[in-house]
């Protein structure tokens, strides 16, 4: 198991000068970066590769950022938008070391209203027929494609577990695996050690942060249960925290974060590291 840091914490967008924070996070503790790509024109993802190998870091995944000109069950211009980054995002994956993609990889963030029942079930048939050759694709390069459930305050499509293993089962690709958060869980889960179980050996990566967003372990969530039911899947993938503070203002406005939930993104990071090696490894 691997425990990796978002980049999202410390900046946005992330661009070749962001690799000056890989030596402090291996400072920190951290054996990966979870690199959160906006544009993936504006990177060079060999140039960041070499920066990770010089900090003894690997790239555990690449997180996507889906806005409204990216959404696979949108109009026919943000499907192909969105087809065409997540492919960039493999593309640059590969280049990186990164065996995963991770995210609400079929949906813009934000999103919300809900659709009547015929028109989900249009929208869901639409995810599906996108993801079905992102999958072939991403499995000719020997990366996974995970797929993040969110909150309902983040979108109308995907909140559960449950939704997440009828599209795998529905697009029927080894290349597409379940990623799990700790954040949204606790919004959408009856029990969060539940919802991993269920998941088993699906599960492809990992998020985890505090109940509101801040530090693991400074919270209310049954981590022990959560270790308990890893174990259990023998999930051996990276452990990431993604959390979030008002240093980053685009991303801090995209996350609702309105306060100073913990003293520093430093205490989250270095704190949030320590106490995730101490109840997962």
């Amino acid at each position: 198991m691997k425990f990796g840091i978002n980049t999202f914490l410390f900046t946005f967008p992330f661009t070749n000068e962001s690799t000056k924070w890989f030596p402090t996070f291996k400072k920190w503790g951290f054996d990966s970066v979870e690199i959160a790509i906006d544009d993936p024109a504006a990177i060079d993802p060999a140039y960041i590769r070499s920066q990770l190998d010089k900090a003894g870091l690997t790239c555990c995944s690449v997180c996507g950022a889906f806005g409204p000109e990216r959404d696979l069950r949108g109009t026919p211009e943000a499907q192909d938008g969105s087809r065409q980054y997540i492919m960039a995002l493999i593309d640059q994956a590969v280049i990186l070391g990164a065996p995963v993609v991770a995210g609400p990889v079929y949906s813009a963030v934000g999103r919300i209203g809900g659709a009547e029942p015929k028109e989900y079930k249009q929208q869901w048939k639409t995810v599906v027929k996108n993801l079905k050759p992102l999958c072939k694709y991403a499995a000719q390069k020997g990366i996974t494609i995970c797929v993040e459930a969110l909150n309902r305050f983040e979108t109308d499509f995907i909140n559960t577990v449950d939704q997440v293993l009828q599209l795998i089962k529905d697009v029927g690709s080894p290349a597409l695996k379940v990623h799990l958060d700790t954040f949204h869980m606790n919004i959408e889960e009856k029990h969060q050690a539940d919802a991993i179980k269920k998941a088993g050996k699906l599960i492809g990566h990992f998020h985890a942060c505090g109940s509101d967003r801040g530090t693991p372990g400074n919270d209310h969530i049954c981590w022990d249960s959560i270790a308990k039911e890893l174990k259990a899947a023998k999930y051996d993938g990276a452990v990431v925290i993604e959390s979030f503070t008002k240093d980053v203002k685009i991303i801090a406005r995209a996350a609702a974060i309105w306060r100073q939930i913990e003293p520093s993104r430093e205490e989250i990071a270095t704190k949030g590291v320590k106490f995730l090696r101490k109840t997962l490894a």
